[in-house]
């Protein structure tokens, strides 16, 4: 069989190198676990590529996604945020990062690793899947939902089950390129 790319990247050159750079590689820095879990909120009722298109720009009206920074938005800062075209202008949406930032920060209080609480619901190590059409790949799994119970317990939001596994997806806890795309061996073998 030709190895081919996932078909849901198609051929836009933005969707194409994410694909192929980012989507499936297993990510542990917490910074960049943050980042993508609140981009991946904004993308709710719209495409993952019109977030991805805004990503420059999110990074920076959000302060290079600094919770410690974010924690301390204002009024002031909120409504500077909904003027900023660069991003989704929506203040659920603004709040929510906002949101996440204090329950980053409020989680990490203890000395809890961010990177680790997430991690532990794949056990650690990255879900090796199988899929051979792009309709065998679940919108979310039982570890998303648990994921998602215990992100809304520590206060975080825009993370439902369906969110969360986009995310995980993204971040490569688990594999989910179909097995005749190039990205599922190269995804296999970084995980190991």
């Amino acid at each position: 069989m030709k190895e081919q790319r996932c078909p849901w990247c198609g051929d836009d050159p933005i969707y194409v190198e994410y694909h192929d750079n980012v989507w499936g590689v297993p990510e542990y820095d917490e910074l960049a676990l943050f980042e993508k879990l609140c981009l991946d909120g904004q993308q709710a009722g719209l495409s993952w590529i019109t977030i991805l298109k805004k990503q420059a720009s999110y990074r920076e009206a959000y302060d290079q996604f600094d919770p410690h920074k974010i924690a301390r938005y204002d009024e002031d800062k909120i409504e500077s945020l909904l003027q900023n075209p660069g991003i989704i202008r929506n203040r659920l949406k603004v709040n929510s990062i906002i949101r996440n930032a204090r329950s980053f920060l409020q989680l990490t209080s203890d000395g809890t690793s961010f990177s680790q609480f997430l991690w532990s619901f794949v056990g650690g190590q990255p879900v090796q899947n199988h899929w051979k059409v792009f309709e065998e790949v679940p919108v979310y799994t039982p570890e998303a939902e648990a994921m998602s119970r215990a992100l809304k317990k520590a206060g975080f939001n825009f993370v439902g089950p369906t969110i969360v596994y986009a995310f995980m997806q993204a971040t490569g806890m688990v594999n989910d390129h179909l097995v005749d795309c190039p990205r599922h061996a190269a995804c296999q073998a970084l995980a190991n």
